[in-house]
Formats: C-alpha cells, structure tokens, sequence
C-alpha cells in the first residue's frame, strides 16, 4: 500500500509479488530489496485526486450566505517509489486536470507540489504490458529523480538519474557519488531485459479504429457475461477519472456543502439520465469502459488512458484481461485475434 514513510523500516525490505488474472500474492525475495514490488492495489491518484473531498462549503449568518473552498491546501507531498507506468499515468491525468480552459484547482496544486521519485523496473509484473503501451518499464520525462536500485542479500545501492531543478536539489543535500559509466550501462540493459520479457503485450497500431468498428462484436458479451460489473478495474486504475457531485446541507438551513468522490462507469447511477441509464446492462459498461480506454481517450487527450500497469487484470475477481478482450474484439466480427 502506500503510506507514510518515516524510517527504513517502513518499506518492504525483501518483499516480492507475484500477479496473476484476478490473484496478487506476496512473496518473500532473495535479496534485499526496497521496492521489490510491481504495482500495488493503490496508485498516487489517491493523492492528487482524493476519492471524497469537499469542494465547496457555504454558511449563512446574518441573513446572507458565504461560500469558500471546503479542503485545505493540499499537503506537500513527496512520492517515493514511482513506476515508470504510474508515472506516465500521471502525466495521462494532467492533461485531464492540470491542462486546458477546465483545470481543477485541487489536483493542480497538489501536482505542482508533489517531487515525483522514480523507481526504474528491472523485472515485470505478472500483469504487467507497459512497454507494449509506451509506458516503461524506464520512466519518461516528468520525474525530479529516477532510482534503478541494485539488490544482494546484504542490501541496495542506487542509481540516481536527475529529471529536473527539484531533483538536482535533493541530490545535492544527499551528498552522493559519481557512478561509473558501466554500472549506468548495465542498470540500463537491465531495464531493457524488463521491457523484452514483458509477460504480456497489446498490439496498439489501428487499435482506436478496430474496436470502433466493432461495437457489435460477440466478445463483448461474452466478456459481460463473466463481468460482475463490481468497478474494482476503474477503482484500482491509475488514470480513470469518473465521479459523482452531492449537494447536501443540515436541517437547520445553516450550511451546505458540495462534495465529489469516486464514481465509476459500472454503476447503475453513472449513466442514468432522464427516462433511463443509457447503458442499462454490463455488457454496454464494459464496452464503454475498454472502448473509452483503449480508444476514444485519444480523441479526448490525445494519448491512451491505458498504460499497461495490469492493476485491472489482477485485481479483477474474475481475472478478465483486458489485453485478450482487446485482441479478440480487433480480430473482427468473427472474434479471430
């Protein structure tokens, strides 16, 4: 999980895991590494992008009404142990929430604040298809620093690449030395072996166009019939952004608020409009969630909302991949990949 850091002895020395469609199992490693671990449960949008915050707050006194943000500042966070994929999914919700004429005041603040520290991977997740999305497994543009970290049994030493001003600045009161050369070749062929054994992959060329034409195709009721519609791929996933707004207030007239929390394509509520849901059954969801994913996004922000982390596939409770719906749909009426 992530949470507070205040010693050494809160990261996970010796932890591994292992990933599997709808399984994630720790595991004790060889050596002692501090961020043995793929992808967790939980990725940094809990933080730029709380689950429940208050917006807006409002009282009245003295027969008039005054309104003002309702959540403090955000924290000054520092993010420590970033995979590449979380970090390119980061970037995928700063077009969604730092850019443009619409940018939320929130995650705005808490992104310019966050110093983003980058663990580079030198082996996959169970689930893992990063590379097939562009997304790692070596960080792109975006981080303060990048550490490869290179495990024994008697500890780590790290790598440290810079990624901006912030960075060189830590780096700096951390006092460190000069890496030779060849320990930068072989932590960089290192991650290179991560990206070539890759467990799994998605074919992204002509991707937004096939599943376009094939909004009819038989796979995606076969997918709706193992689909419990249950949210957990949208909730674990690091670039989905779906909420609701409640308005509410006390009895006495006094006050009222506005707050947003997490919502989810899945649930019934998420689509009704007047008359009706416009997508009453889960196999309309599940289209909408993987079409939206996979394809328009693109036409939306330009890039994916996909970055191959496989959090949706591990921590799906039926164990369906969305790498094989993909294919399947892609391979045209017939369902042939």
């Amino acid at each position: 999980v992530l949470g507070e850091i205040r010693t050494l002895a809160d990261l996970p020395e010796g932890v591994g895991d292992r990933q599997e469609p709808g399984r994630y199992e720790l595991v004790r490693r060889r050596d002692r590494a501090l961020f043995g671990c793929a992808t967790g449960m939980q990725s940094w949008k809990k933080l730029l992008y709380p689950p429940e915050l208050r917006l807006l707050e409002g009282r009245r006194a003295g027969g008039a009404w005054r309104f003002a943000a309702g959540h403090p500042p955000p924290p000054n966070y520092a993010f420590l142990g970033v995979r590449a994929c979380d970090a390119a999914a980061i970037a995928v919700q700063d077009k969604v929430f730092a850019q443009g004429t619409w940018a939320d005041p929130y995650y705005r603040a808490a992104r310019e604040r966050a110093v983003v520290i980058v663990v580079q991977c030198t082996s996959p997740g169970g689930n893992c298809f990063c590379a097939s999305m562009g997304a790692g497994p070596r960080a792109g543009p975006g981080f303060d620093l990048a550490l490869t970290e290179r495990a024994t049994a008697r500890g780590s030493d790290f790598l440290v690449e810079v990624g901006g001003p912030r960075g060189a600045q830590l780096l700096r009161a951390a006092a460190p030395r000069s890496a030779p050369r060849r320990r930068a070749l072989r932590d960089a062929a290192r991650v290179e072996r991560c990206a070539r054994g890759m467990p799994k992959s998605l074919e992204t060329d002509g991707l937004v166009e096939a599943l376009c034409a094939n909004l009819e195709h038989p796979r995606w009721r076969d997918a709706a019939r193992r689909c419990l519609a249950c949210a957990n791929c949208t909730l674990v996933c690091p670039t989905c952004f779906c909420c609701d707004f409640r308005e509410g207030g006390d009895l006495a007239g006094e006050r009222a608020e506005r707050r947003r929390s997490w919502d989810s394509c899945f649930t019934g509520d998420f689509s009704y409009i007047h008359g009706g849901s416009i997508r009453p059954d889960t196999r309309a969801k599940y289209r909408q969630w993987c079409t939206h994913k996979l394809a328009t996004w693109h036409g939306q922000f330009g890039c994916s909302g996909c970055v191959g982390c496989g959090r949706c596939i591990t921590w799906c409770p039926v164990g369906i991949d969305i790498t094989e719906e993909a294919a399947a749909v892609r391979g045209g009426p017939g369902g042939a990949a």
